[in-house]
């Protein structure tokens, strides 16, 4: 008996089958642009200088315990504060606008007490938590530092460029688009630009406790 050979199946097309493929997945496939926590080092310094001396009532002193509370110290006091506080209590803070001469604010719309941040350039915010500290906690607190700096420069990018009709945020979002034309994202960082020197994001990490 004559013994039947196996039937062999085609596979040329396969190449073509799997490049089309590829092709699809590359067109269709969205990559989300992640920039993460914005943060700027301090530029290198060679020669051995004295560091500026940096008023109390220009910290903003926030400490997360191991128990996820959070304790603010700021005018001249130290409080236990909620999370859903801490935002308005930041802008608070920043728009203060307690300088006086040289100091004085002429953008800020806050209370002026003289316990308080003298602009928004001498405002400094610190953080510092507890090794046990959960890690939700220590992201949602920065989420929020974060929100109130884009909530003051929201408000005079709207101030100094009413013809955009959009927020610093939005303003930003669009800049970071890729398919945003090179001319427009031109535009958009000299105006960016413009409000992070008007309100520059001072807000420094210490280090982790121990206990």
């Amino acid at each position: 008996m004559a013994k039947r050979s196996a039937p062999e199946v085609n596979a040329g097309s396969m190449a073509d089958i799997a490049f089309l493929l590829l092709i699809f997945f590359l067109v269709t496939t969205d990559i989300a642009t992640d920039s993460g926590l914005n943060r700027k080092l301090p530029p290198m310094i060679e020669d051995v200088v004295d560091p500026p001396k940096i008023k109390e009532r220009n910290i903003f002193q926030i400490n997360v315990n191991r128990a996820n509370q959070i304790f603010l110290k700021a005018d001249g006091e130290e409080r236990l504060i909620g999370l859903k506080d801490l935002r308005a209590a930041a802008v608070k803070f920043l728009d203060n606008g307690g300088g006086t001469g040289v100091d004085a604010c002429k953008r800020c719309q806050g209370a002026k007490n003289s316990n308080s941040s003298d602009n928004f350039d001498k405002a400094i915010i610190s953080l510092s938590n507890d090794r046990l500290t959960k890690y939700k906690t220590y992201i949602a607190v920065q989420n929020e530092i974060i929100a109130a700096y884009n909530e003051l420069r929201d408000r005079e990018f709207r101030r100094d460029f009413p013809n955009l009709k959009m927020s610093y945020v939005e303003a930003n979002e669009r800049y970071l688009d890729p398919q945003t034309p090179p001319k427009e994202r031109e535009d958009l960082k000299e105006k960016l630009e413009t409000i992070k020197l008007l309100i520059p994001q001072k807000f420094s990490e210490a280090e982790t406790k121990s206990n």
